[in-house]
């Protein structure tokens, strides 16, 4: 009789459905959701199409393409972007990549272009009387880039007139029920949105704004997403209990509406947050996630009584309503790619509307997220997701124990997600295990926990990487002999730094990491020209502490093989912090890779970068670790590292 099973392999040779072409085709997710006169609007990325955004309509029968090719809606505004178009009076308005001018587009005709060049545009709303309100970027002088509520007619040539400007920057304006007030936000360098940051009301009338005042915020108290109610209540997210919850502000009295400790929001990197939605018969639904996950909650209007709906997601935003009691929003889990998802309140059934991503694996094939909580240093408890290697046509030899990635977000104040990730599944099919780390600083914990990075950038993160070895291979879950570290933009940063400062890491793989503070202080944009004042110290006045901190200058404490990943045109992280630490490292002769993609800024779009960073970063662990991928891959050239 002819019994077959799993074939016996080490870990990281097994043979993977997932080829780095299947995960770039497979990156295709669904962003910026919104609803206008009851339709559904959404960006889908295209990575064959050279990575662009496209506006995409419809509902569970059938959706079409808005932007026609050549276009990619996508905004500059503090670099990340977010919420690049609207759907006004019939109009579709959208930033355009390529020249940031506001383009406007009807039905399915060509887009025009209707603001001149030189300034950004994002969080488009109708104004009364026509024309929008924008959330601008003034780039007209490069030198001196200012921010700006401002209002459009929306002809062409119209470049917006100042409504605010009196802070550096801005976002969220919102109109009144009646069209009679204003409210945003705002807020200084050198805080980020999720510092100290103010909410104002204002009286909107032909001549501009009046009597501007603040309602909300200040020193210790991060305010975001105001939306106006009916009988000129107004509801916004405060962080003030050391949790982002909701409030409303009635008779200028701000009152919280279910407090608990969870949080409501995340991090403002891109415009556009949208976390509850306001029904018409006095309701809210809203969004919020705790260490047991996230939670889908309606405030019912008379009995003000909570209630959740249970939902097989694991992720979930972009909260709008459709019409009446029904919501549509964004959403993930654990084993299928992110969708469309619309939602009946009063029987708390769900539709699917779209999911972009065709790929999907057999359940039994999946690599689950596990919360796990261990002690970082000094015994404070540190958070993660932690993934087996998963492969029912595999099994490792008797004894072996799986190399492991630590996984590092960006941010730093991002989070890890346990959502559906073929990145991920790239890896565990493979033979790998990862680790996703909510080092100290990371979101989804509370004010606190985000703040525990405040003048240690680069050591807190660093002891926490490292207690999650450390916790790990005490477990004997993984192979300590074959750990390595990955991350992006900020993630690369401790990439680096946890390199020069531990033994633990047997390899490195940074993506436009930062490798010298100084320096990125001195050259990065004007949204987080100001960043590190807080996860430092105030620049140059700390220099000593940028010097000490920085990767550059620990030099010695390299040892493990790096690999860099870089795009050329990233003005977040410049190719100059790529070039000094690859220089550096290539002077002392320790093993080092550099790949840079032409065209790429930061984060990694087009399909054939996608799949080179991909498959040379598995070749690199292949010749670090010992083994040999299942996988034809290109070789790349790893400087000082001895012949296999």
């Amino acid at each position: 009789m002819d019994v077959t099973g799993p074939i016996e392999a080490p870990y990281g040779s097994w043979a993977s459905s997932i080829s780095a072409m299947k995960l770039a085709q497979g990156a295709v997710g669904v962003s910026d959701l919104k609803v206008a006169d009851g339709r559904i609007y959404w960006l889908e990325n295209r990575p064959d199409e050279g990575g662009r955004l496209a506006i995409v309509t419809g509902d569970e029968t059938a959706h079409r393409v808005l932007t026609p090719a050549g276009f990619n809606v996508r905004t500059r505004v503090h670099e990340y972007g977010g919420a690049a178009y609207a759907v006004i009076d019939g109009r579709v308005l959208f930033a355009n990549f390529a020249d940031q001018r506001l383009h406007a587009q009807v039905a399915d005709g060509d887009p025009q272009p209707v603001t001149p060049s030189g300034y950004r545009y994002a969080d488009l709303v109708a104004a009364p009387g026509g024309g929008l309100i924008a959330v601008r970027e003034d780039h007209t002088d490069p030198a001196d880039v200012k921010n700006a509520i401002v209002h459009l007619t929306g002809q062409p040539g119209d470049g917006g007139q100042v409504l605010f400007g009196e802070s550096d920057f801005v976002a969220y304006p919102r109109v009144s029920l009646d069209g009679k007030q204003l409210a945003w936000m705002a807020w200084n360098h050198p805080n980020m949105p999720w510092d100290d940051t103010a909410l104002y009301v204002a009286d909107l009338t032909s001549d501009g704004l009046k009597s501007v005042r603040q309602v909300a915020g200040g020193a210790g108290e991060s305010v975001m997403e105001p939306q106006w109610g009916a009988n000129g209540s107004l509801f916004f997210i405060s962080d003030r209990s050391g949790f982002w919850n909701l409030y409303v502000r009635r008779d200028e009295t701000n009152t919280a509406i279910a407090p608990r400790g969870a949080e409501f929001a995340g991090p403002l990197w891109g415009l556009g947050q949208s976390n509850y939605a306001l029904l018409a018969d006095g309701g809210l639904v809203a969004i919020c996630s705790d260490s047991s996950g996230r939670h889908l909650i309606v405030i019912e209007p008379r009995s003000g009584g909570v209630r959740e709906i249970a939902t097989p997601f694991t992720t979930l935003s972009a909260l709008k309503v459709v019409a009446g009691r029904t919501i549509t929003l964004l959403a993930g889990s654990a084993d299928v790619g992110g969708a469309v998802i619309k939602i009946d309140l009063e029987s708390d059934e769900t539709t699917l509307v779209r999911r972009p991503s065709s790929e999907a694996l057999p359940k039994d094939q999946v690599s689950r997220a596990s919360a796990i909580t261990f002690p970082g240093a000094g015994g404070r408890p540190v958070h993660a997701l932690f993934y087996t290697p998963t492969n029912t046509g595999f099994v490792a030899p008797t004894g072996e124990k799986p190399p492991l990635i630590v996984q590092v977000h960006g941010g730093p104040t991002g989070q890890a997600s346990p959502a559906f990730s073929l990145a991920n599944q790239f890896w565990t099919s493979r033979g790998f295990a990862i680790v996703d780390v909510d080092y100290g600083g990371s979101s989804g914990y509370g004010r606190a926990y985000r703040q525990r990075l405040n003048g240690r950038w680069g050591v807190v993160d660093v002891e926490d990487v490292v207690s999650a070895v450390r916790y790990l291979t005490g477990a004997g879950l993984v192979d300590p002999a074959r750990v390595a570290i990955h991350g992006g933009s900020a993630g690369g940063f401790t990439v680096l730094a946890a390199l020069a400062g531990s033994e633990v890491f047997k390899a490195g793989a940074s993506f436009y990491g930062v490798a010298d503070l100084g320096a990125l202080a001195r050259d990065t944009h004007k949204f987080e020209s100001r960043y590190l004042d807080n996860l430092v110290g105030p620049y140059p006045e700390a220099r000593a502490v940028y010097d000490e901190r920085s990767p550059l200058s620990q030099l010695d404490g390299f040892s493990a093989p790096l690999i860099i990943f870089q795009g050329a045109d990233d003005p977040i992280v410049p190719p100059n912090q790529a070039h000094m630490i690859l220089d550096a490292l290539r002077a002392r002769g320790l093993p080092v890779a550099y790949l840079e993609f032409a065209g790429e800024s930061h984060g990694f779009r087009k399909a054939e970068t996608l799949i080179a960073s991909k498959e040379a970063e598995l070749y690199f662990y292949g010749r670090v670790f010992g083994f040999t991928p299942a996988d034809e891959l290109p070789k790349i050239e790893i400087e000082n590292l001895p012949a296999a």
